[in-house]
């Protein structure tokens, strides 16, 4: 018997979402959740402490509407600070290995004439992912669980019209194994190309210095990026981010501790924050040790 599949452990964190959100903060028991999701306790437990780390009684926890407000208020960011705080965390893989180059105006406002753009369909744990990349790394990951496979092709080609698209997940492979945090010797295979209008680019590179399991707000993005005025504009580009997950747009948050909106839907959003947190907890718990 072959083994689940990453979106059908999202799948079933997502039926948990909807039945922790209509319980209005209300505790929910193991054997309630194990209801509602479809398998016995044992699976339940199995299948969440398997996938995140942790039981789903704290896992519940981390899902509630007020999670954002704790994050804020616990693990909030100062962008000047951030790779400091990076470097001396634990973090997740991807924060050892993220590098990234920007496209210049010129090609951006080419709308991506002359580019060729493989792409490929993946799982992950966040549902099923659209995974594009130019010859030089990842160019845009887009998230269907919500939208619709459809949905999230229009989408993103819609951002390069001009550029010739290419089916070919095999080349895309190495980098969405190291993106979604798959054991790699060399983690340097993981670069990302940011292609977007000058101010965009700003934006997504602040989001960059944010560490894995912490939050900041949009307010504060503009401050970092020399805009404080500019929160709506922010809000815009924190949207239209192209590289979901990796250029971590779901680490910003309102100042009033709201999740804001997410491109690829709030239960996306929220189950990401969730896997952060509960990955940071569980490394707190286990430090990783490293050798002298």
């Amino acid at each position: 018997m072959s083994e689940p599949s990453e979106s059908y452990h999202y799948n079933v964190i997502r039926r948990a979402i909807d039945a922790i959100d209509a319980a209005g903060g209300v505790p929910m028991s193991l054997d309630e959740l194990a209801r509602i999701t479809g398998l016995s306790p044992a699976h339940l437990q199995r299948t969440f402490s398997a996938h995140v780390g942790v039981s789903p009684k704290r896992y519940q926890q981390y899902l509630t509407l007020d999670h954002a407000k704790s994050l804020l208020a616990e693990n909030f960011t100062t962008l000047g600070t951030a790779n400091e705080l990076g470097l001396s965390g634990t973090g997740r893989l991807h924060d050892l290995f993220v590098t990234w180059e920007a496209m210049s105006p010129g090609d951006f406002a080419r709308k991506g004439a002359g580019m060729t753009i493989r792409w490929g369909w993946f799982e992950s744990p966040f549902g099923l992912a659209l995974v594009m990349g130019t010859d030089m790394g990842i160019c845009g990951i887009a998230f269907a669980a919500e939208t619709g496979e459809a949905a999230a092709m229009e989408d993103m080609a819609s951002r390069w019209p001009n550029a010739e698209y290419v089916e070919d997940a095999d080349t895309l492979r190495p980098w969405v194994h190291a993106a979604f945090g798959a054991q790699t010797s060399d983690l340097s295979k993981a670069p990302l190309v940011l292609i977007g209008a000058p101010f965009q680019i700003k934006v997504w590179e602040a989001l960059l210095r944010i560490p894995s399991g912490n939050v900041t707000t949009y307010s504060e993005i503009a401050e970092a990026i020399g805009s404080p005025k500019a929160v709506r504009a922010v809000g815009t580009a924190v949207g239209r981010n192209p590289i979901s997950w990796l250029i971590p747009c779901h680490r910003a948050l309102r100042k009033s501790g709201g999740l804001g909106g997410y491109h690829w839907g709030l239960p996306v959003k929220r189950a990401m924050l969730a896997h952060e947190a509960a990955e940071r907890a569980a490394n707190q718990s286990h430090p990783t040790q490293v050798s002298a």
